[in-house]
């Protein structure tokens, strides 16, 4: 392993039409070192791990590597000089196997146009030994569970014997036996020499975790200081320029002769689930805890008819219903936010409020026709009620921060108020902000 990277960043600006993502960002990222990033969704952590790791250009500004001025043009351009990303969002091909997916564009084992297969199992084998994630070889990648996905980035990054590594959320969807894993393999990797910028919401791991911890506020440096020196208020402070009481809103449990909205019995999947029951009363928050693999996702689905089923019944007020799609799930009224907002909730090259407004098209269209100024209306109106930035419904889905992604899934089903809303992970990948904001939304 080479000694790690050395970044320093000169009056970095960045802007995104309207949005000002950074302004004025100076600071030095030093070699060996674990460097946390932490602030609230669109404040601009992300973008610059993006700049370091050569996915994005700034507008202004210099980036410094060991010493030497640089421009990235691409991630490769970076990657030739050790620095390469695992991004929040999953970045894998579905359709290869787990072993292809960590040696894709680095298959240097090779015989004129052939693949020394042999040899590059070798290597992953010692990469799978070396970070003690148990993956198969030859598994589709498809196949696996988003944590299980996030391993494979991982290895990707670690196949590159990368100088320096940008992490954004790589523990987000992961239990905490597995976050604790790579937690070492950080540690192991800042041993060795190599730099790590790390960006989290979860900030105790970031206190455990880093050497060094920097504050971003609106894309702006709030301040830069030794992780000893901080703790999980004086963070939360600084990121939201006040003080946040609580995160959690008040509960309030709903009557005891509330009626039962949502009856499952006996949900059986060959696969995993066995005579799973239970009931949801009106106003009623059921929680659904597990390890990774335990089912819940799988319970989830099942429900909502994205998975098959091999038997139980699913009762919606007291009457049988027959859930085999997604389409008479909503139909009946319920509402599915899935694990992977990316892979399974939003479509991506859309726009905002197009996003909002597909599953209801027929409460915006007059016959075939959609009436494109009522929506915009619509779906303003939620934008702002959920405090979604920026509060344009034509702004491209991809602009907006992993948290404003997360809420515009929200926005998605209380377009149209829903029965049951079933929420899968509903808060990953977002800061205590907008975890609050979340919590607190009238459902």
């Amino acid at each position: 392993m080479h000694g790690g990277r050395q970044i320093e960043l000169k009056d970095i600006c960045k802007r995104f039409q309207a949005v000002e993502a950074l302004t004025d960002i100076n600071l030095k990222l030093e070699r060996g070192k674990v460097h946390a990033f932490v602030g609230e969704n669109g404040a601009g952590k992300s973008t610059l791990g993006k700049i370091i790791s050569g996915e994005i250009r700034p507008d202004i500004g210099e980036l410094i590597v060991d010493g030497e001025p640089t421009q990235f043009y691409s991630p490769r351009d970076a990657i030739k000089l050790g620095i390469t990303a695992i991004s929040q969002e999953i970045t894998v091909v579905p359709q290869l196997s787990v072993m292809n997916n960590v040696f894709l564009g680095i298959e240097t084992e090779n015989n004129g146009f052939f693949i020394q297969n042999d040899r590059l199992r070798q290597r992953f084998y010692q990469l799978v030994e070396r970070s003690g994630f148990g993956l198969p070889a030859d598994v589709l990648v498809g196949s696996l569970r988003v944590a299980d996905q996030k391993k494979v980035e991982i290895l990707r990054a670690l196949a590159q014997d990368a100088r320096l590594i940008v992490m954004d959320e790589p523990t987000a969807s992961m239990a905490a036996d597995e976050a604790e894993i790579l937690l070492n393999i950080v540690r192991n990797l800042a041993a060795t020499g190599t730099t790590v910028v790390y960006i989290s919401h979860f900030l105790k791991e970031v206190l455990n975790l880093a050497d060094t911890v920097t504050v971003l506020r609106n894309g702006r440096l709030i301040r830069t200081a030794l992780s000893i020196k901080e703790s999980p208020e004086s963070l939360v402070t600084a990121m939201l320029g006040r003080e946040m009481i609580t995160t959690f809103p008040p509960k309030d449990p709903p009557s005891p002769d509330s009626s039962v909205v949502l009856s499952v019995v006996g949900l059986t999947q060959k696969r995993l689930l066995k005579q799973v029951s239970f009931n949801i009363r009106a106003g009623e928050i059921v929680g659904l805890a597990g390890l990774v693999g335990s089912g819940r996702s799988e319970v989830a689905r099942a429900i909502f008819g994205a998975e098959s089923r091999e038997s139980g019944v699913i009762m919606m007020d007291g009457r049988k219903v027959e859930v085999y799609s997604t389409h008479t799930a909503v139909k009946v009224g319920m509402a599915l936010l899935p694990e992977s907002r990316k892979l399974q909730g939003l479509i991506m090259c859309l726009s905002v409020a197009n996003n909002i407004s597909l599953p209801h098209l027929d409460a915006i269209s007059h016959g075939p026709f959609v009436r494109t100024r009522y929506e915009h209306e619509q779906t303003k109106e939620m934008l702002e009620k959920l405090d979604i930035r920026p509060a344009d419904p034509q702004e491209g889905v991809t602009k907006l921060s992993g948290g404003n992604q997360q809420k515009t899934l929200f926005a998605k089903w209380l377009f149209r108020r829903p029965r049951v809303l079933i929420a899968d992970e509903p808060t990953r990948g977002v800061d205590i902000g907008a975890k609050q904001a979340i919590y607190q939304l009238e459902v």
